[in-house]
């Protein structure tokens, strides 16, 4: 062999290595894509994200606080997170946050599924008419500040999710038509093209199932099926516990069940809300599928509430405690790795600002971790193995709910209502 040869291999294999190298870089900031990330949920877990302590949002999460939350969820194992609005500067500060932790450690890795909120004409107003085809004035503000974000943090905004339930019908203070999810879905499409928003940048709306074809013809219309088209994947929204009240077929313990111990009955139970959800899912596909569309189907959210004083609660379905929470975290998440299907599961930490006039109501109640930074039953695990040694919330270590007593903690599991006494219960109401 020529010494110009193997020079010129020598070169080359030297190339071949710091591309390796950069590439391996690059993969986990600018390069790597939504479609990767949603399309690997083992290793790309997601987690819906928030992040407010207080009761009101106009206590926004400092930077360092928002810090100390992406630590939190890294440790854990989260690479991308689902926020739900710009016009507020949570989210601005969350992307600095993260464009700092990746600055003093370059092997810092969390991406975002960006929110851009939308309402109609004259929601949470006192009109007496919500228009449901007309765009609020802020939707083209709240829409702009999203691109020029995902503009300058292309490193960290991977997806931009257009409106939040806001085509289900159930969504009365806000709920537009699809048209007008579609006229923004296309704006940002036509900005990717035009080459002001990158090509790999991925456009959604994320909403109930229903929403996305999945449930009453009432939602098959033709504006909904041009916007199928139009996004890049669809985001839907699966929510079993709320439906142990709403629509409670699946729950209860049926009546060859009633001779199984109490924890059989529990299991059973968690079963068949996994099942609802994929049936949920299931729904939405083949409703895109009968459009003659094909395109990825992910789960922009789910999750399980610890505590309710109203319809999920002891007095209602008896649906909310930590045990059921885990469990049903346990099968929604192995069910997602199975079939490469992203689930951003609500959410990251509890927040009291939902239901502020109710502090027991479940909306308050959905975080793997409460506010006294202790990791609920689901991350007791996590606890034992290390995983927070050294990180703190608000200067609070992350300790365990119920001081990690399984057995004061299964005093607040109550099992799930009979079908006899569920249905009672619909006929009282």
């Amino acid at each position: 062999m020529s010494k110009s040869i193997t020079y010129t291999i020598l070169l080359l294999s030297l190339f071949l290595v710091s591309c390796g190298g950069h590439s391996d870089e690059t993969m986990s900031s600018n390069n790597i894509t939504a479609k990767e990330i949603l399309a690997d949920p083992i290793n790309f877990p997601a987690i819906s994200y928030s992040g407010y302590r207080e009761i009101t949002r106009d206590s926004v999460p400092t930077i360092p606080q928002l810090k100390e939350d992406m630590m939190i969820l890294s440790a854990m194992g989260i690479k991308i997170v689902r926020t739900y609005n710009v016009y507020l500067d949570a989210v601005p500060r969350l992307l600095q946050a993260i464009r700092e932790l990746k600055d003093e450690d370059p092997d810092f890795e969390m991406y975002v599924m960006m929110g851009a909120w939308i309402d109609a004409k004259n929601a949470w107003t006192d009109e007496p008419d919500r228009i449901r085809d007309e765009d609020s004035p802020r939707n083209a503000k709240e829409i702009e500040r999203a691109a020029n974000l995902a503009k300058k943090y292309p490193d960290i905004v991977k997806i931009i999710a257009v409106g939040n339930e806001a085509m289900v019908h159930w969504q009365t203070e806000y709920y537009v038509e699809p048209g007008i999810i579609l006229n923004w879905v296309n704006h940002l499409q036509n900005l990717k093209k035009e080459g002001e928003l990158p090509s790999t940048l991925w456009i959604t709306s994320s909403d109930n199932f229903a929403s996305w074809g999945g449930g009453s013809s009432s939602y098959h219309k033709e504006d909904l099926n041009k916007l199928i088209e139009a996004v890049d994947y669809i985001s839907m929204h699966t929510y079993p516990m709320h439906d142990t009240h709403y629509n409670p077929d699946f729950w209860g313990v049926r009546e060859d069940e009633t001779g199984l111990s109490d924890m059989e009955k529990i299991e059973m139970a968690m079963q068949r809300s996994l099942d609802y959800s994929i049936s949920q899912y299931q729904s939405v596909v083949d409703y895109m599928k009968s459009q003659g569309v094909n395109k990825p189907v992910h789960i922009g959210e789910t999750g399980w509430a610890t505590v309710s004083n109203g319809y999920y609660g002891n007095e209602g379905s008896r649906a909310t405690d930590e045990f059921k929470m885990a469990r049903f975290h346990e099968l929604i998440r192995e069910w997602s790795e199975e079939k490469g299907v992203s689930v951003f599961y609500f959410e990251a930490f509890d927040e009291k600002w939902k239901d502020a006039a109710n502090q027991l109501g479940s909306e308050n109640h959905f975080g793997l971790i409460n506010l006294q930074s202790e990791a609920k039953h689901v991350l007791w695990d996590e606890v034992d193995k290390g995983t927070f040694e050294g990180l703190t919330r608000d200067g609070k270590p992350i300790t365990k709910t119920f001081d990690g007593d399984i057995e004061t903690l299964m005093q607040t599991v109550q099992v799930p209502p009979t079908n006899a006494e569920i249905q009672a219960k619909k006929q009282e109401n």
